[in-house]
């Protein structure tokens, strides 16, 4: 075991960092920062309460990992809802947003100055992609084509404002769900199979890290008559 207690090195920075810091986390956290900082309020200070509190959600993370038991396996689908349950139990007890909610956030922060419904489409358009999601049922067409109609009607841009015109979009819209099968009350399982993708994409990278350090470590002297484990019985909890 004194390979994989080493081999781990670099998973470890890796899984605390997609824990903690990903993308979109400190963003809350510097809005949070900055309207609870009374006047007056010192630069230093106020990054010294960003640091507290991003610590904070660090250790509350690392007290719930240290107690679940992860398998290393993505094509395991046990291990993947496995991981993916630990996962949420850490973005409840630390407060962190899941990837649905910071795609929300991105969303909202991106096109609340948006006049125009094209425009606003678009950009929705932008963040699916910057975010690696696929538009598989081919919905965004349907939508941009809803909205020509009835920019052609009005012979003018959409803008948001025109709550009448605005109306008939979404009624629209909501023929287009129906077409495509897509219901309100199923988001939330719409939002689990995203989690579910990521978690399998996440337990990747893992596999991928935690082979490559073994493969380093074995080539180093002290460790050439050590037999490689498998890394699916490392048990994460020893390391973090």
């Amino acid at each position: 075991m004194a390979m994989a207690s080493r081999v781990l090195s670099k998973s470890k920075q890796l899984y605390a960092g997609q824990i903690v810091l990903q993308r979109g986390n400190l963003g809350p956290i510097r809005s949070y920062a900055k309207e609870a900082a009374p006047p007056g309020l010192k630069g230093d200070e106020m990054l010294k309460n960003i640091f507290f509190e991003v610590k904070k959600k660090f250790e509350t993370a690392m007290s719930v990992l240290r107690k679940e038991k992860i398998t290393i396996d993505p094509e395991d689908t046990a291990a993947v809802s496995q991981y993916a349950n630990v996962m949420k139990t850490v973005r409840e007890k630390a407060d962190l947003f899941s990837e649905s909610q910071r795609i929300q956030y991105t969303i909202q922060t991106r096109t609340q100055n948006i006049p125009d419904a094209r425009t606003y489409l678009l950009t929705l358009k932008e963040i699916r992609i910057k975010r690696g999601l696929t538009d598989e049922l081919g919905a965004e067409t349907l939508m941009m084509d809803a909205l020509e109609r009835i920019e052609k009607e009005l012979k003018k841009p959409l803008m948001r404002s025109d709550k009448k015109s605005m109306g008939l979009l979404l009624v629209e819209f909501d023929k287009i769900n129906k077409k495509l099968g897509i219901r309100k009350e199923d988001l939330p399982k719409y939002e689990e199979q995203l989690e579910l993708k990521i978690a399998k994409a996440q337990l990747e990278e893992l596999k991928k890290d935690a082979l490559e350090a073994m493969e380093s470590q074995k080539k180093r002297e002290e460790f050439k008559d050590e037999q490689m484990v498998d890394v699916k019985s490392l048990d994460i909890r020893n390391f973090i």
